[in-house]
């Protein structure tokens, strides 16, 4: 472990969970959700107590600040970023943070809904947990691990970095986002404020995993135009809209090509949202593969099944629309291979595994290195995430920071 590290990680989480930033995917608004620049606010507050200089939060509730070099080295200026935004998925406010010491390895019934239990069936990963202190909600909402978990492991690196002078490492960037879990999370950035050439994200799983794949992301919606007329003189006029959606669901593949089927490198398509009535329907779909060539192929299996339902339809028809979400950020960062080798030392010297498995998922990490900023991603111990059973263990964002600590050395130590 560090010297002179004194962890605050646990109690910096159980505070910032207490703050609702969920985003909103329904918002046209940056952030999408005002009070996620409530965070963004005590965190910018926060540093400037600590001493870490030139600190600064926007209207769009990002948060940049900077920790001078201590190196009298000219290297690559790092940074660290985590989102500050929690999922849609599951509800984010008042969040009732339980610290459980000590944990027995028994299940885990979650006091606020007696119906929600956290067992070690389920969620093998907390049997490394027994006899370690871990961080559940209280079971009607989601924790915010994800990915307040990050937040307070960088905030605990950055107090390290501030009180320990002697660590040699060159300029450091801190960086908090909004908004990535509706995928918005790098469109307002600022990248000359910035100032950084490369980027690790803090928004990983478990003890010594490490992501520099992911998912190549698109979005599709199909809008289905059928025939209104009055349901009581419908026959031979009538074609439902909804009816159209609800048949071209049922033709989807539900042995590939589904979530519900698919593990691995196995891409899918998902729909996600379907809205509309009797004379106009949509139907929201994720489009996701390692491969961003599949991406077309995926497209095309779901433009004939549309095509051929609407073929059924008299007087139906439809848009297929495609639009690109995010790309595989090995494409990028396969270009320089030291960004990972760098993070690979770093565990080494901790003592920790290094699991470099995909992601089968995105983070700002795949945005940030299309636009420059090469970014593969850490672990910060987080679990079952955008649930009611997500959990984090308190010895993973201590050794989370510790590998902060050490990664920034290996860079300095390498230029």
């Amino acid at each position: 472990m560090l010297v002179n590290y004194i962890p605050s990680v646990a109690e910096r989480l159980m505070r910032y969970v207490q703050i609702d930033t969920q985003s909103n995917p329904d918002s046209n608004l940056h952030p999408s959700s005002d009070n996620q620049k409530d965070l963004s606010v005590l965190l910018a507050k926060e540093l400037r107590e600590m001493g870490v200089a030139a600190v600064e939060t926007d209207d769009f509730g990002y948060v940049y600040a900077t920790i001078p070099a201590t190196s009298q080295k000219q290297m690559p200026v790092v940074c660290f970023c985590s989102h500050i935004d929690t999922a849609p998925d599951c509800s984010g406010k008042e969040v009732k943070p339980l610290l459980h010491k000590n944990y027995d390895g028994k299940n885990i019934c979650l006091p606020d809904d007696a119906t929600q239990i956290i067992s070690p069936e389920k969620y093998p990963y907390l049997k490394e947990h027994i006899g370690k202190d871990i961080i559940t909600a209280s079971g009607t909402t989601l924790l915010g691990a994800d990915d307040k978990a990050g937040i307070a492991i960088i905030m605990d690196f950055a107090r390290y970095l501030v009180c320990n002078p002697s660590v040699q490492h060159g300029t450091i960037k801190i960086l908090f986002t909004p908004d990535e879990e509706v995928g918005r999370g790098t469109e307002k950035l600022d990248f000359i404020k910035l100032g950084a050439q490369f980027a690790y994200t803090l928004d990983g799983g478990k003890l010594g995993s490490f992501e520099d794949e992911t998912f190549s992301a698109d979005g599709v919606s199909i809008t289905i135009n059928g025939v209104i007329a009055h349901p009581g003189d419908g026959k031979g006029k009538l074609v439902n809209a909804l009816k159209i959606a609800g048949e071209i669901l049922s033709r989807l593949p539900k042995a590939w090509l589904s979530p519900e089927s698919t593990e691995a490198r196995a891409g899918f398509i998902h729909p996600l949202r379907i809205e509309g009535l009797a004379e106009k329907a949509t139907i929201d779909f994720l489009i996701r593969d390692f491969e961003t060539a599949r991406l077309a192929e995926h497209e095309a299996v779901l433009h004939q099944i549309a095509e051929e339902v609407i073929a059924e339809f008299k007087g139906a028809t439809f848009r297929f629309s495609v639009q690109e979400q995010y790309r595989n950020m090995k494409e990028i960062l396969s270009q320089f291979p030291f960004v990972v080798e760098y993070a690979e030392e770093a565990y080494r010297r901790a003592g920790l595994p290094f699991i470099n498995e995909p992601i089968r998922g995105g983070t700002d990490g795949s945005r940030l290195s299309f636009l420059g900023l090469p970014c593969p991603n850490i672990f910060t111990g987080m679990q079952a995430i955008h649930s009611k059973h997500e959990w984090v263990g308190v010895t993973d964002m201590e050794r989370a920071v510790e590998a902060l600590v050490l990664l920034v050395q290996v860079w300095e130590e390498k230029h």
